[in-house]
């Protein structure tokens, strides 16, 4: 018996066995590197035509490359004959306990996605969330920037904002003021009525369309309330505001017609 003859056959056997199972794996790797850089830039592709966030690209990108490249380290391992179970319940274990210990985070995460995706407003709405109103300045994965009325910087959680209420006072372009004004019960309604509606007509940002309106709103204990609604573009939202009023005021003075106040009266007893 060739012992020699014997070594050979093992290592010819070793190095076939072997030999083959790496070759599959590097070429498993390299079709499958190539897969993985169509699919991106696939997902890439679709991502850019449905406007999405860039930053929100970039980082679905990463992620999903990571996660196929996983996938793909995987399989070329089980290729050469590594055990993957146990690898496989390595990551599962992992991503379940760095999921626990990141639960708010990935909640306000998820939220953020959501938001770039629907898009419920974008920068430079001004919106009503969480209690605050302020305008967006920035969308970021985890929170969401607002400049308050003041100048405040206001930052909310998106996964609170994705699942609250969210007013959007910017969408449709335009916004209906809303005002009360009140007036004695000695003032004629529809002098009134039409001093009013003169101020709505000749203010400069007050649309035309929708057409402004002067109705009786409540007959209130001391005054008679009008409600006076003008409309106007958002942006000039605050001027028309505090204009109207400014003005209202102003013409009603002229009109002779009384805005009503509380008054005190005192009782004075003879000793």
């Amino acid at each position: 018996m060739n012992l020699e003859s014997i070594d050979t056959e093992k290592w010819l056997e070793l190095v076939l066995d072997y030999g083959l199972k790496i070759l599959g794996a590097v070429l498993i790797w390299i079709i499958g590197s190539w897969v993985i850089k169509k699919i991106l830039k696939a997902t890439k592709k679709i991502m850019s035509k449905k406007d999405y966030d860039e930053s929100l690209q970039k980082f679905l990108l990463n992620l999903l490359g990571w996660i196929l490249k996983i996938v793909l380290i995987v399989v070329v391992l089980g290729t050469v004959g590594v055990e993957t179970t146990s690898f496989a319940a390595i990551l599962a274990a992992a991503g379940l306990a760095i999921g626990l210990a990141l639960q708010g985070s990935l909640g306000n995460f998820a939220g953020g996605v959501l938001i770039m995706i629907f898009k419920p407003f974008k920068i430079g709405d001004l919106i009503e969330a969480q209690g605050e109103l302020g305008v967006v300045k920035e969308i970021e994965i985890f929170t969401t920037k607002l400049t308050g009325l003041s100048n405040r910087e206001i930052i909310i959680p998106n996964g609170s904002l994705s699942n609250g209420n969210i007013i959007n006072y910017s969408t449709e372009g335009t916004r209906r003021v809303d005002l009360t004004f009140g007036v004695g019960y000695d003032s004629d309604i529809k002098e009134t009525k039409n001093v009013l509606m003169q101020v709505l007509t000749s203010h400069p940002k007050v649309l035309k369309e929708p057409a402004p309106t002067v109705n009786v709103s409540e007959l209130a204990d001391s005054s008679i309330n009008f409600a006076v609604r003008p409309w106007s573009t958002s942006d000039d939202y605050w001027d028309v505001y505090f204009g109207i009023t400014e003005d209202v005021k102003e013409a009603l003075d002229a009109a002779g017609i009384e805005i009503p106040y509380p008054h005190a009266v005192e009782i004075q007893k003879d000793a």
